[in-house]
């Protein structure tokens, strides 16, 4: 199956976008390992409504006007790696969890890195919201983006909740 992509700017970079037939796949990241997500055959589509769909909700969410995202959501992976992406859409905006929260609440609360590799092939950036994971000291920890990107995210929900 073909999926379709295009290309947005944002204040974090340039964020290539990735739909199938039942929705959104992938959010990458302009220097994104090709190996972290693998996707296969692709062709540009900017008319794709979803890919119209998600880039909208993406600049009204870096403009500050958005704290929720309700593109449709296609994940492909593995069961586990399914439940703790599943796990990353409850993170309430502006809030952090580390990898051991993550795990206890998908039931294997001895999982932390697993949650923490799961977490690293996120495959929908930004909107299934990896850059929430931070490590059980508090510290950032890495991101497909960068930890520059990952502050600059939750600088900006931040931000948007003190206003």
């Amino acid at each position: 199956m073909t999926c379709s992509f295009t290309h947005m700017d944002s204040p974090v970079g340039r964020l290539k976008l990735v739909a199938g037939e039942k929705g959104l796949v992938a959010v990458l990241w302009e220097n994104d390992d090709p190996r972290r997500v693998q996707l296969g055959a692709m062709s540009e589509d900017d008319g794709h409504p979803v890919l119209i769909e998600a880039q909208r909700q993406l600049r009204s969410y870096f403009a500050r006007e958005r704290s929720t995202f309700d593109v449709p959501l296609d994940f492909r992976g593995t069961a586990f790696q399914k439940r703790v992406w599943a796990a990353l859409l409850t993170i309430p905006f502006g809030e952090t969890r580390s990898y051991g929260e993550i795990a206890h609440q998908i039931g294997h609360p001895t999982a932390s890195r697993a949650v923490g590799a799961a977490n690293g092939r996120n495959p929908i950036s930004i909107i299934a919201p990896c850059h929430r994971v931070i490590g059980s000291t508090g510290k950032l920890t890495g991101f497909a983006g960068g930890l520059a990107a990952k502050a600059h995210l939750l600088a900006l929900e931040n931000r948007l909740l003190a206003a």
